[in-house]
């Protein structure tokens, strides 16, 4: 009987055995693909997260490089719209001040002296500093608002010399700084005169430019003693008549 009852549970065994590897199966599988689930789903959440965040640092990076170009923009503009408003001022002060000067004035020199003309800025005052009304040298100074004291190194818009040496000696007391190159000669022609026009250092404290003319048994020299008078001072000799 034993024996039988040995070979008759056999199969159920076997069906057990069976059923529980077809579950244990089907559980394997259900935790595999479960997993597989997961694992997707994690994957996924990552990538969304790294696109995520590079959206942002992209975002971030495009306000930053914004907000920096603006920035270069608004002030290469602040500073065009500054450069001009000076441009304006220096230009509009340019014109107060010349139109200030206008109308000229009327200088006029000793008539026994030729009787030396030109126009100067109203704006310059002249002082008379030898009258030459016993005969010698004859000096003026004029120079803008006020003339400052009278000094061989002081710097005047326009000094008036006008002496009984003759041309040629005046021309020669200058040869020495001609021919150093401290000064440059040419040829300069007013009201049908012929004279001498010098430009450079005439001492290391004066630089400018002076014209030399002959008045009858006189010279005359007008010379202004720094660049900042020279476009005045071209103009104003451009004016120069004398009498012979």
């Amino acid at each position: 009987m034993r024996r039988l009852e040995h070979i008759i549970c056999t199969p159920s065994i076997l069906y057990r055995l069976h059923k529980r590897k077809y579950n244990d199966a089907m559980i394997l599988s259900k935790h595999t693909h479960e997993s597989g689930a997961v694992n997707g789903w994690l994957i996924a959440t990552i990538g969304l997260t790294v696109l995520s965040l590079g959206a942002i640092a992209a975002a971030i990076w495009g306000i930053l490089n914004y907000t920096e170009q603006k920035t270069n923009v608004d002030g290469k503009v602040n500073i065009a719209v500054i450069t001009a408003k000076k441009d304006q001022a220096d230009s509009d002060e340019v014109k107060f001040a010349q139109r200030d000067k206008e109308p000229n004035r009327q200088f006029v020199g000793p008539d026994d002296y030729g009787r030396l003309t030109f126009n100067y800025p109203k704006t310059w005052s002249v002082y008379i500093n030898k009258e030459a009304t016993q005969g010698g040298v004859y000096e003026a100074y004029l120079n803008p608002v006020s003339v400052p004291p009278i000094s061989s190194t002081q710097q005047y818009a326009l000094r008036v010399t006008i002496e009984s040496k003759s041309y040629d000696t005046v021309i020669a007391s200058y040869g020495a700084l001609v021919k150093k190159g401290d000064l440059r000669s040419s040829v300069v022609s007013v009201d049908g005169n012929n004279g001498t026009r010098l430009d450079g250092n005439f001492t290391k404290d004066i630089r400018g430019s002076a014209v030399i003319y002959k008045i009858r048994d006189k010279t005359v020299t007008l010379r202004t003693d720094a660049d900042t008078f020279k476009p005045d001072f071209d103009a104003l000799t451009a004016t120069v008549k004398f009498n012979q």
